[in-house]
């Protein structure tokens, strides 16, 4: 009885190291999202911008959906986490997040996801990021809004000269669902000594082009699938390595 005991609290010991090692060989990483219109910092409501046909143009609200996160190592192995995050201008913290119980080791590449795939749309109303509470839920298309952008210019020829842009869409011919891949320019390391902070430059001006140029008086509003898929491959165009330390 004693001996099947003394075996029995080795295991429990050694397999607590062995948790207490795995745990302590993970860490997190933090990514910022720093919203440009090309080289300047995005203000809302205030700046006059121009795009890329010489229209100003202003913008109220910007916002979207980014998650499927996957980091490659500098021998290729693929580092996946599942969390939706929704990044928000109006909500600065929202711009900062993490990925918890990312692995030791050395990093080349990171891989996003622009939307909300296929299950987690047909999968209804949830909750965290992707509560309807965020109005980013189309509750006539039971779907969700991956990105939205509204603004205003004289350009537009909308009512109000506004600018309106709520792109989602995850089907066929309509699916604007994008990845995004970025190379480091040097390969990150990631240890429980130094928590990595990534930052992100996340270019508003490429949304209108230079892709898909968009002119404002003639395509000032894409709130279904008509011309969705032309703004999606625009918004796969914003996102760039900014810095790390």
């Amino acid at each position: 009885m004693i001996r099947k005991f003394l075996i029995y609290f080795f295991c429990i010991a050694a397999l607590a190291k062995t948790n207490a090692a795995f745990a302590q060989n993970k860490s997190a990483i933090t990514i910022s999202f720093n919203h440009f219109v090309k080289d300047e910092v995005l203000q809302l409501d205030t700046v006059r911008f121009f795009n890329d046909v010489a229209q100003a143009y202003s913008v109220t609200m910007f916002k979207y959906y980014v998650g499927h996160f996957c980091l490659t190592t500098n021998t290729g192995k693929k580092i996946n986490d599942t969390a939706y995050f929704l990044i928000n201008e109006e909500a600065p913290e929202s711009k900062n997040i993490a990925l918890q119980g990312i692995p030791e080791g050395t990093y080349k590449s990171i891989d996003f996801m622009v939307g909300v795939d296929s299950m987690d749309n047909c999968s209804g109303a949830q909750a965290g990021a992707l509560d309807p509470i965020h109005a980013m839920f189309w509750a006539w298309n039971t779907g969700y809004i991956f990105l939205k952008l509204e603004g205003w210019s004289n350009a537009s020829a909308s009512p109000g000269h506004v600018l309106e842009y709520h792109i989602g869409g995850y089907k066929a011919p309509a699916n604007c669902i994008r990845k995004v891949h970025i190379n480091f320019p040097e390969n990150l390391q990631v240890n429980q000594q130094h928590q990595l902070k990534l930052a992100l430059k996340v270019d508003i001006s490429k949304l209108f082009g230079p892709w898909h140029q968009i002119d404002f008086i003639k395509l000032s509003s894409v709130t279904d699938f008509h011309n969705a898929t032309t703004i999606a491959d625009n918004y796969a165009q914003m996102f760039t390595y900014l810095s790390a330390n």
